[in-house]
């Protein structure tokens, strides 16, 4: 009974979790070393496109008339938390609108 008794290692196992943690840190670490020098351009897209979809949703209440009016007054309170920043970035310093007063 060779290899059964209570703490003995059995097989392969513990080199195949060493090696399989290995290959996690190493793809972890070339994600990283890839990523790192876009992750600007990355965060600076992703705020052009909240940008944009606030300015959709909110398009209905500053005036301006669109097809998706109704549905985009469900997607208003969404919306109000990030309502303070969206209009400092479109250069405008106090809000727009009437009803929402964040400043």
């Amino acid at each position: 009974m060779r290899g059964t008794g209570p703490g003995r290692r059995t097989g392969p196992k513990p080199a195949a979790g060493r090696l399989r943690r290995g290959w996690q840190e190493l793809g972890a670490t070339l994600h990283e070393f890839y990523a790192a020098p876009y992750r600007r351009t990355f965060a600076r897209a992703r705020r052009d496109q909240d940008d944009l979809f606030t300015m959709m949703v909110m398009s209905e209440a500053l005036g301006v008339p669109t097809p998706t009016g109704l549905l985009s007054l469900e997607l208003l309170p969404a919306i109000y938390e990030d309502f303070h920043d969206w209009h400092r970035r479109a250069g405008m310093d106090r809000s727009p609108l009437e009803g929402i007063g964040c400043c």
